[in-house]
């Protein structure tokens, strides 16, 4: 007999199994393929020993289970902080941030296992295939990929997620999911993304029960929580919390950030986004750690960053780094290069912010640098002259002018 090609599939374990990889290991094992799955335990709260049996009962030949949660936190998370990294000013990137170590991962397993081809359950609107592909040719330029939401014999066979139920209740495949609450969620150590279903219409209130990671914003607590992040050249590298404690492992600084904004209802946002493949989307998103981090570091910049540096950083680090990751060029020359800005960017700042979560809100109470002197209390004062004479002020104001008179 002939050996089956192996497959290496991507396989959410969202809830021990995701619906749609869980259909398409099915799928893969008609079409005469040996499976083998990856998941990566990317922070995610999950059964990992429950999926892996559950994909394993489905027909898988081997299930490998791959911790990235802290190259997650180093490579990706944390450089994301020091250049503030945003898409369209407000999502935090939480699932894209995500992709480059899953990939990299998965062709790893794929290597190990000998396998000709890999495999995703991405829709083929959506983000997340250009990502996964993109990474997987920049890894192994010779990689088949087996994409089923784009080879018709499978999209016209199921054509939504009612259509993925009925099979998996004919071939006995058990999944969360149900026709009441069809929304997809993907969830990291970052964030947690919802979407599909009725998110769909971009005026339907999402319902309070779909948030899975933290606390209703009117549900939390009445009094308010301070915490001090400390950062050296950009990167949080200490969290001090509830009456001396303190945390500075990288992944658990950001799992204690985590439990911290999670607790006190920060980082939900709903927004409707332009993805890369030309169409807009409705996603509701919860990035709880990431959000206070970040906030906290973008304020410490005020502090520590020359204008001019700053200015450079925003208008093209910033927006190309945030660009680069949402549309999933990782592995490219350009996110070298922006990296590497990053970091000469962030020499300065160094320092400690100490900053309040409230019911949603993040506010900052104070900051300060011991190494970095660009703020000066008696320059900034209105009551001492300092180095600035005030008369100085009037031929830079005529020169500035100029201009304007013309």
């Amino acid at each position: 007999m002939a050996t089956k090609e192996k497959v290496c599939l991507a396989y959410s374990c969202s809830v021990s199994g995701g619906l749609d990889t869980s259909c398409i290991l099915a799928w893969l094992l008609e079409k005469g393929y040996d499976v083998v799955c990856f998941m990566a335990d990317i922070g995610q709260e999950e059964d990992f020993e429950a999926a892996k049996l559950k994909a394993l009962s489905v027909g898988a030949s081997a299930v490998h289970v791959e911790d990235v949660r802290e190259e997650f936190v180093k490579e990706l998370c944390f450089p994301a902080i020091q250049c503030n990294a945003s898409y369209e000013n407000v999502y935090l990137l939480g699932t894209s941030l995500a992709r480059p170590v899953i990939a990299r991962a998965q062709i790893a397993v794929a290597l190990r296992e000998n396998c000709v081809a890999v495999s995703h359950g991405c829709t083929g609107k959506g983000n997340d295939q250009v990502r996964f592909e993109l990474a997987f040719y920049a890894l192994k330029p010779d990689i088949k990929v087996i994409a089923p939401w784009r080879i018709p014999e499978f999209y016209n066979r199921f054509q939504g997620r009612n259509d993925l139920l009925d099979y998996a209740a004919k071939v006995g495949i058990p999944v969360s999911q149900t026709k009441a609450k069809p929304w997809s969620m993907d969830e990291n150590m970052a964030h947690c993304s919802y979407e599909a279903g009725i998110l769909e219409d971009p005026n339907m209130t999402p319902p309070k029960d779909m948030w899975k990671l933290t606390v209703d914003p009117q549900d939390a607590p009445d009094a308010p929580e301070n915490f001090t992040v400390h950062f050296e050249k950009g990167i949080p590298v200490k969290l001090e919390y509830e009456n001396g404690k303190a945390v500075s492992d990288p992944v658990q600084l950001f799992l204690t950030a985590n439990a911290i904004a999670r607790r006190n209802g920060v980082g939900r946002i709903d927004i409707v986004e332009n993805r890369f493949i030309g169409i807009k989307s409705r996603g509701c998103y919860e990035t709880p750690g990431l959000t206070i981090l970040r906030s906290a570091h973008l304020d410490l910049e005020g502090l520590t960053l020359d204008r001019e540096i700053r200015a450079l950083r925003d208008q093209f680090v910033t927006i190309g780094y945030s660009r680069v990751l949402y549309n999933g060029l990782y592995f490219s020359p350009e996110r070298e290069f922006l990296e590497a800005s990053i970091v000469a960017s962030q020499k300065t700042v160094n320092g400690t912010v100490r900053c309040q979560v409230y019911k949603g809100y993040f506010s900052v109470l104070g900051r300060s640098s011991a190494t970095e002197k660009l703020y000066d209390m008696d320059e900034s004062s209105m009551d001492i002259i300092g180095g600035l004479e005030p008369i100085d002020s009037t031929g830079f104001i005529n020169v500035q002018a100029i201009r304007l008179k013309k």
